[in-house]
């Protein structure tokens, strides 16, 4: 029997930037993701890692449509994702959403938590006032927070918290796939283990697949079932996660690797 296809499918994804030198010379074209292909399967947990600069984000947000690409394929559930546009579009912000780095920089500090967590329900114009309040509570009590937590500003909260919050909103419209980047580099290390422990348990509870971003291979190791290594924009090596720990093939990952046990 074949396997089931993928549910993320990206082909020879390329993106350039034009960059100027000054101003009586030539812009040079800089390949901050460079002949890109990865697979996601339902369930699966892939960590793209590489030092900043080597083009995981930008990959990730091309995968969301964030980002326009150069050139490449990126297909969900079968779907050319390169070219929705209207309902398509919004189908696949329900079904893909993004936990972002900061927790600081990503919540609006005028919203109170409550409306930030229950603005992608008004923006797809889902249920009435009262079912989006119970959803609202619904979505505090599976983060780990108090609902009555809701009508307190984003200042009012820890750096935890309010990532959790961000993870609340991501959540909101039952997306199967969530791109998490970085979600607690930005975090006290006492704190980072909480919230990835969150993750874990929620990929676990609600079937969710992850595409996750990260620099710390610590924390690859922890969460994620297969590991893809970006090195100036180029995927270097990738397979299952124990695979790739424990038998790495590239110079690139060994370094990493070496880095990442302390001599004794």
């Amino acid at each position: 029997m074949p396997d089931a296809a993928p549910l993320l499918l990206v082909r020879h994804l390329v993106k350039e930037y034009a960059r100027r030198r000054g101003i009586f010379l030539r812009a040079s074209t800089v390949r901050a993701v460079d002949d890109v292909s990865f697979e996601l399967r339902e369930g699966e947990t892939l960590g793209l890692v590489g030092e900043s600069g080597s083009g995981k984000t930008t990959t990730a947000r091309i995968v969301l449509r964030l980002v326009e690409p150069t050139s490449g394929e990126v297909r969900f559930r079968g779907d050319d994702v390169l070219a929705l546009r209207g309902a398509g579009l919004r189908h696949l912000r329900r079904e893909a959403q993004m936990v972002f780095q900061d927790p600081w920089s990503s919540l609006d500090p005028r919203m109170r938590a409550g409306s930030i967590v229950e603005e992608p329900l008004l923006v797809h114009r889902l249920g009435d006032r009262a079912w989006r309040r119970e959803r609202v509570a619904e979505l505090f009590r599976l983060v780990g927070l108090d609902p009555s937590a809701a009508s307190r500003y984003p200042a009012e909260f820890s750096g935890g918290q309010r990532q959790r919050i961000g993870v609340a909103r991501a959540l909101a419209l039952q997306p199967s796939l969530l791109v998490a980047d970085e979600p607690v580099s930005a975090l006290d290390v006492s704190v980072q283990a909480q919230v990835l422990n969150l993750l874990m348990d929620l990929r676990d509870r609600l079937g969710l697949t992850y595409l996750f971003i990260a620099h710390d291979l610590r924390v690859v190791r922890h969460l994620c079932t297969h590991v893809a290594v970006m090195h100036r924009g180029r995927i270097v090596e990738a397979g299952p996660a124990d695979q790739v720990f424990g038998d790495p093939q590239h110079e690139y990952t060994k370094s990493l690797l070496k880095n990442l046990v302390p001599s004794t």
